[in-house]
């Protein structure tokens, strides 16, 4: 079957979300309100399109001045002066439209794509265009002529549009795929949000995708928990154990942990989560690297926490065993913290790595109901590129009665529960730890005990 020859938008995460990019020839509407990025998006396809050899005509039926409009554009980097007046030309079809009516329009236009051979055109006012026309059928009529001719030229057509366009308007029965552009606020954070309403002749990856707007211009984040993960592990090669960095507690979950495999460590704050994750890390070598992806404690902290607990994280870092990403968790884009995190693993060749904590994790989103969706997809990414993964999650209760109902909803993905928390024994308060679940293994249920200590951690049965 032969493949639609594809144009490359270059506008970071929308060819993930198109399947490879807009179909040449085709056209879209974007659409979105004042303000949602719509002129960004086209202009920043529109001079990718140009560094990649091709050629934008750039026609708009609003009666801005294009100098305002180039003045905007210059402030991000994909602006490209150079271009303008050689690939990149910009016409007003704004009096023409008002005088002449849209058979002039399309007549312009026809003459502009031949003259100046555009491979790519971006209508900006489809709005005025529908206002114009005496009845939708008139629409129908402008779309279709003016992309006619722009398929025979080769040339795809970007229509600009401040109106929410509904799936039976003239406008959207006409062109190949729409592109909505949208901004909502979620407990006072603004959130933007792309979605593809329509591609025709093209498969896509669905729902609404939060993007954000840069100095860069747009970059875009496809839904972690729209894209299923695949093992790259073959089912029948035998995985191995690998150490928790302990081996006391290595016996007691049947010889470590399982190869790929996904740990949860829950406890109260000061229980002992992140040390006992550094105490992971400490079996990291440069052949299998570790990787610290954490939200409240920086870098420079965690090297002190480490060489108090005689532990040499300083040491795995030079000899590039050890890697430690940090960052506050602020309100931000969940799925971009999750590449991030991937992206670190991929670079770095990571094998093992903790992620301190998962509440963190879950309170950079300023959506609470896509925390589930994105942590169980992020896990699941992180097992299928073969990374050992111990992850912490807080309690809010520092006395434990019953775990199993203290464990997240998520929980059902890991392999391993481990149960750490602070309990008093006479006078003195002890660190113990409790193996709820390993799956698929034997263990032994025993309660142990942490020490922890200037020589190290010791984990040993009480």
């Amino acid at each position: 079957m032969k493949q639609l020859e594809r144009l490359e938008t270059g506008v970071p995460g929308l060819d993930t979300l198109l399947k490879g990019g807009l179909i040449s020839g085709a056209s879209y509407i974007i659409q979105g309100r004042p303000g949602s990025g719509k002129t960004i998006l086209a202009n920043q396809i529109g001079f990718n399109h140009v560094k990649r050899g091709g050629r934008m005509l750039f026609a708009s039926l609003l009666a801005e001045p294009h100098d305002r409009l180039f003045q905007f554009l210059s402030t991000l980097t994909f602006f490209d002066s150079c271009a303008l007046g050689d690939s990149i030309q910009f016409v007003s079809a704004f009096d023409t439209l008002e005088n002449d009516g849209l058979d002039e329009v399309v007549k312009l236009l026809r003459r502009e794509i031949s003259r100046q051979k555009s491979s790519l055109l971006i209508l900006d006012g489809l709005l005025n265009a529908r206002s114009k026309a005496e009845a939708p059928i008139d629409t129908k009529k402008f779309i279709a002529a003016l992309q006619g001719h722009a398929a025979f030229a080769g040339c795809t057509v970007l229509f600009l549009t401040s109106s929410q366009l509904d799936e039976g308007s003239p406008e959207h029965t006409m062109v190949d795929g729409v592109i909505e552009m949208s901004e909502e606020s979620i407990s006072a954070v603004p959130i933007r949000r792309l979605k593809l309403r329509k591609t025709r002749g093209s498969g896509a990856i669905a729902g609404a995708h939060e993007f954000e707007i840069t100095d860069k211009g747009i970059a875009i984040y496809p839904r972690l928990d729209s894209q299923a993960a695949t093992s790259s592990v073959a089912a029948e090669v035998p995985l191995r154990r690998v150490t928790s960095g302990s081996a006391a507690l290595d016996v007691s979950l049947g010889g470590g942990l399982m190869e790929s495999s996904i740990s949860l460590l829950i406890g109260p704050s000061g229980a002992g989560k992140t040390s006992l994750g550094l105490q992971f890390l400490s079996a990291s070598t440069p052949d299998e690297p570790g990787l610290h992806f954490g939200f409240h404690e920086s870098p420079y902290r965690l090297r002190m926490k480490a060489t108090a607990l005689g532990l040499a994280s300083d040491q795995l870092e030079s000899r590039g065993a050890l890697h430690m990403l940090w960052r506050p968790s602020a309100p931000a884009i969940i799925d971009r913290v999750a590449y991030e995190l991937l992206e670190a693993v991929e670079r770095h060749g990571i094998k093992r790595v903790f992620l301190d904590s998962l509440r963190g994790l879950g309170k950079v989103s300023a959506d609470p109901g896509r925390v589930q969706g994105v942590t169980v997809a992020l896990l699941e990414a992180l097992r299928a590129q073969g990374v050992t993964v111990l992850a912490s999650y807080e309690l809010s209760h520092m006395a434990v009665t019953d775990p199993h109902y203290l464990t997240p909803d998520f929980a059902s993905t890991a392999d391993n529960l481990l149960l750490v928390e602070i309990s008093r024994s006479q006078a003195e308060l002890q660190r113990q730890l409790r193996i709820l679940k390993v799956r698929d293994s034997a263990f032994d249920p025993s309660l142990l005990e942490v020490v922890m200590s200037r020589d190290g951690i010791e984990v040993k049965r009480v």
